[in-house]
């Protein structure tokens, strides 16, 4: 079934002067713009395409794949702030609508927030900056050391409130984060713990053992570019370590430390040499 506001496969059904139809099943033929089309493209082909509504609230079909698409968030940057609400830049020629109504707090143009992208009563495509509203609403079943999409919403007092999956809540503390982070910033982490609340506790690192083995393939890949000598060791600092990596001191002492047993590193006093293979 078609989505509005996400990607979906349709197939070309009619070729005209404006464009391309696609089969939009319920919804109608939804078009195409000939600007869009390539020359070999024809009747019978399915084509990976946004579809969303323009000005007029009409069904139209892009190639251009967005930011973020309906159900999810993402950092974005305010274009312009007019009488009729806010527009943000998500990469598509028609620019992404927030209503005043859905500021967490006054925008400025220039600036980035974060934003959950929805449907409104009226199947309009828009946004909002009242998080709250979005994120927590479902259950969840995840589980220690899995691994999630995490974006930084903002900052508390015990650490950093995180989006997981575009659906939960969950907090990076400031004593488990090794890296310079903000709002906006996006990446994979995973699961520490699951409180009986059903609270996210996160890390940015793999979680026991595939911890080790994670940090190990990154140490190895480093070593690789650096022609097999890493002014790092055990004796390092932890800003150091985690200028190069994004770990802890410990996380990489245990890392080492099972490359050094598995054969593959030598530990001097002043670093870590790539072992040559016979």
């Amino acid at each position: 079934m078609l989505e509005i506001g996400r990607l979906n496969q349709l197939a070309v059904i009619e070729m005209a002067d404006l464009g391309a139809y696609l089969d939009g099943g319920e919804f109608g033929d939804i078009l195409l713009p000939t600007r869009e089309l390539s020359p070999e493209l024809g009747i019978g082909d399915e084509l990976d395409v946004f579809v969303y509504r323009d000005g007029e609230r009409n069904l139209l079909a892009t190639l251009k794949k967005p930011l973020v698409q309906v159900g999810e968030c993402a950092n974005l940057q305010v274009k312009e702030i007019n009488d009729v609400g806010i527009f943000l830049d998500w990469g598509l020629d028609k620019d992404l609508f927030l209503p005043f109504s859905e500021q967490q707090q006054p925008m400025e143009v220039d600036r980035h927030y974060v934003v959950y992208v929805y449907l409104d009563n009226e199947q309009r495509i828009a946004a909002s900056n009242k998080l709250d509203r979005f994120i927590d609403k479902s259950d969840h079943k995840y589980t220690r050391g899995e691994k999630v999409n995490l974006l930084v919403a903002g900052r508390t007092e015990l650490g950093y409130k995180v989006v997981v999956n575009n659906l939960h809540w969950g907090v990076l503390y400031y004593d488990q984060v090794f890296k310079r982070i903000r709002a906006g910033y996006a990446c994979t982490g995973y699961i520490q713990k699951v409180r009986e609340d059903q609270k996210l506790d996160l890390s940015l690192e793999p979680i026991g053992i595939q911890k080790a083995i994670d940090i190990g393939d990154s140490i190895i890949a480093k070593l690789h570019e650096e022609q097999g000598y890493l002014a790092l060791s055990d004796k390092s600092s932890p800003q150091a370590i985690s200028a190069i990596f994004g770990v802890s001191k410990g996380t990489f002492k245990k890392a080492i430390g099972k490359l050094y047993k598995d054969g593959l590193i030598t530990i001097s006093k002043t670093g870590i040499v790539l072992n040559e293979k016979d």
